[in-house]
């Protein structure tokens, strides 16, 4: 007898971002029809795509990048987007919510549906990166979307570096996981690159819970004044889908604007999920030091 299919068609977007919010949403908007047009079903844009990585600096004026998560007028226009052309899109913004602030994502169904938002749970604090003096840690937990086409897991970039958060997502029922980042290289250091080690990493996330994985990352250099001068980040791009082992099936390379696009049989890969056994095989009952911060129980 000859098994179900299902199959879903995902892409990965990557551009140069600009600091203008309307020159920004045009362009995902662009890209986004060319994937549909591909025949992707669901489509990724890369993180906090409205403007410029703002979190190189430290400067109380960026505050006034963020808006609420309600009547968001860039979440407005996805969803728009998505019912004309019948397609999911998880859409990054900056949140403001009362006192607080996220890093969060919308996820659009391919109704126009609003579904939800996950906030970023992990938040880098470093030369570049100085995200916490911007976002409050994310309080809504690892979470799994019912779209259309699949259950989608999505984090935010430094989740991505977490393999808790990757597992959390495909226990709850994620048949696919998708990762926006915002990653180059680094101000402090400019012999350091990153862009291979984050790559294995969301590999290893596929391979390690035998599902795809899409993840968008942005290009182009970006200037941001700091109070110690110029901050300066080359995002390295390098964007792609990885199969239900880690393998590599469709990538961007670091310069060039892409819509990437891949095909998966969900079917296919649940049974191969549940053949393999690593979620049959599980030991929660081992994994209380998970819970510590210093692996003392």
């Amino acid at each position: 007898m000859e098994g179900r299919r299902r199959e879903v068609v995902v892409s990965s977007l990557q551009f140069a971002c600009s600091d203008d919010i309307s020159t920004n949403v045009a362009a995902a908007e662009r890209l986004v029809r060319e994937a549909h047009a591909k025949g992707a079903n669901i489509v990724l844009i890369q993180e906090l795509f409205e403007g410029y990585y703002f979190c190189q600096a430290q400067r109380e004026d960026f505050f006034q990048r963020a808006k609420p998560y309600k009547n968001h007028p860039t979440i407005a226009r996805m969803q728009k987007l998505a019912k004309e052309l019948g397609v999911v899109i998880p859409v990054s913004f900056f949140e403001e919510a009362n006192a607080a602030h996220y890093n969060s994502i919308a996820i659009i169904d391919a109704d126009g549906t609003d579904l939800g938002i996950y906030r970023k749970s992990h938040i880098p604090d470093g030369p570049g990166y100085q995200e916490k003096f911007y976002f409050n840690p994310g309080d809504t937990g690892f979470k799994v979307f019912q779209t259309k086409f699949a259950k989608i897991g999505v984090a935010i970039c430094w989740d991505q570096w977490f393999p808790e958060a990757a597992r959390a997502m495909v226990l709850q029922g994620a048949e696919i996981l998708f990762y926006p980042t915002a990653i180059g290289s680094e101000p402090q250091d400019q012999g350091l690159d990153s862009r291979d080690h984050w790559r294995r990493v969301m590999q290893g996330h596929a391979g390690a819970n035998v599902v795809p994985l899409v993840a968008s990352n942005r290009i182009g250099k970006e200037i941001i004044e700091t109070e110690h001068g110029p901050s300066q980040i080359t995002f390295y791009g390098t964007s792609f889908i990885a199969g239900p082992t880690g393998e590599i099936v469709a990538e961007a390379d670091d310069k060039s604007e892409a819509v990437l696009v891949a095909q998966f049989d969900l079917e296919m890969i649940k049974s191969k999920r549940q053949s393999w056994g690593v979620f049959r095989d599980r030991r929660p009952d081992l994994y209380k030091v998970l819970l510590t911060m210093d692996g003392n129980l």
